[in-house]
């Protein structure tokens, strides 16, 4: 599985021969690429409706959306992007075969309105979990697996769910405060998730979220966790 974080909150996740994009969003400091620059993925992820997770959905028209009923209808109007998981998006707690991907949605603490001046939700925020192998109660030693927690606050659900039962590999989390978790939350989620890798999100896109990394990666040493903190540079690829 290949991991390329492209700023904020965007990552292009390769899966076999299945490829994902994850709420795109090139209007970030941390990216050289335009969307016209990025392979067409075979499926879009969209957490949920923030400007700052949807704002260069429409340049993907041939994907699939892995999203809420509520945002995948509102993509379809918004941008015309007509193909959903399913016909009509997925929900909190299904998971999706996405070619050679599943695709699990989990819970993320985070609002999610629509800032388009439409008086509209987009259903609820969410977090992705994908794996190259169907998750069961089993635990899959060979699997690999990648959590993105989406726009999150700290929340117990990644202690007794994510971690123990859908056992991610690596974890992007956002990190920079004021919207999301910050450095010193973040951390917890780390160590509670009991990942072997972990990668900081969402920070320095706006002024509010600029945060010095340093800070996660001492937080997360803190915790006492053996996690390896990767602080990635923009468009930089991760081989999980």
């Amino acid at each position: 599985m290949e991991l390329t974080w492209h700023g904020h909150s965007t990552w292009y996740v390769q899966v076999d021969d299945t490829s994902l994009l994850i709420d795109p969003f090139f209007d970030n400091p941390k990216t050289d690429l335009k969307p016209e620059d990025i392979d067409n993925p075979d499926y879009l992820l969209l957490t949920h409706g923030h400007a700052d997770h949807i704002a260069h959905a429409g340049a993907f028209p041939d994907a699939t959306v892995v999203a809420t009923p509520e945002l995948a209808s509102y993509v379809n109007d918004e941008f015309g992007l007509e193909n959903a998981i399913g016909g009509m998006g997925m929900n909190l707690g299904g998971t999706v075969e996405c070619g050679d991907a599943y695709v699990t949605m989990v819970r993320a603490d985070h609002s999610n309105g629509i800032e388009t001046g439409y008086d509209t939700s987009a259903g609820m925020p969410a977090g992705f979990v994908v794996s190259d192998t169907k998750p069961t109660q089993i635990a899959d030693e060979d699997s690999t697996t990648f959590y993105h927690a989406g726009d999150t606050s700290l929340m117990s659900e990644m202690r007794d769910v994510i971690g123990p039962y859908l056992e991610p590999d690596a974890a992007a989390v956002p990190a920079g405060d004021h919207f999301t978790m910050g450095p010193w939350q973040a951390a917890i989620a780390v160590d509670w998730l009991d990942v072997k890798h972990a990668f900081p999100m969402h920070y320095d896109s706006f002024p509010p979220i600029e945060i010095d990394t340093e800070d996660f990666v001492r937080e997360v040493k803190a915790t006492g966790s053996d996690t390896e903190v990767h602080v990635l540079d923009g468009d930089e690829t991760f081989e999980l």
